[in-house]
């Protein structure tokens, strides 16, 4: 099969965080959410294995409660940065109770050291299908955003989803469809700034 590189690299490079500019009113099909995490699912898998879950939520009695929890996380944040928050997150935070959907990302098991190469190995399989299942939203004109803030309040979190002992959350999606928002390339270092060669601090382009 051929592979459209231009079409692929175009929702690589424009899989933007999405806080406002969102549809609030208009549900997402289940079975939409479902193809994405299909996709989510072909991911890479690393020494963790196969050890996603998802939770989808569309009933607005847990989408409140998160909502609470996550408006409270990131006023402590930018209250403990000695910061104002920013107007986007203000326009999610304030109406995140009213997304159509929220995808939690989670892993069954827990990892096996506090080692670097423990905890990368042990999300090397969970964050990539993170990350597929953000650019197979952002491909069907999804907004989401990935927010790791609730990994704070994990107990708060198992509770208000009924997540067993033995798993974490790592991210969650909230999602909704676009509205009135253009996804457009960000401005970022080019490659030749950021990539050494054979080592470190050496660039040859």
């Amino acid at each position: 099969m051929q592979i459209d590189v231009d079409q692929v690299d175009e929702v690589l490079s424009t899989a933007r965080s999405v806080r406002k500019n969102l549809d609030f009113d208009r549900p997402v099909d289940r079975q939409v959410l479902l193809d994405c995490i299909d996709v989510a699912v072909q991911a890479p898998v690393g020494l963790g294995g196969e050890n996603w879950r998802f939770v989808v939520v569309d009933d607005p009695a847990p989408k409140q409660e998160i909502a609470v929890l996550y408006r409270e996380i990131l006023e402590r944040i930018f209250k403990e940065r000695g910061m104002d928050m920013k107007p986007t997150h203000k326009a999610l935070t304030g109406r995140l109770h009213e997304i159509p959907a929220m995808i939690f990302v989670c892993v069954d098991g827990l990892p096996p050291d506090e080692a670097p190469a423990g905890q990368i190995g042990f999300y090397g399989s969970i964050l990539p299908a993170a990350w597929s299942l953000m650019l197979a939203l952002r491909a069907r004109n999804l907004g989401t955003t990935w927010t790791s803030l609730l990994s704070a309040r994990q107990d708060d979190v198992a509770k208000i989803l009924g997540m067993p002992d033995g798993t974490l959350l790592t991210v969650m999606f909230p999602v909704a469809h676009l509205k009135g928002a253009t996804l457009r390339r960000a401005k970022r270092d080019p490659a030749a700034q950021v990539t050494f060669w054979n080592r470190w601090g050496e660039n040859s382009v």
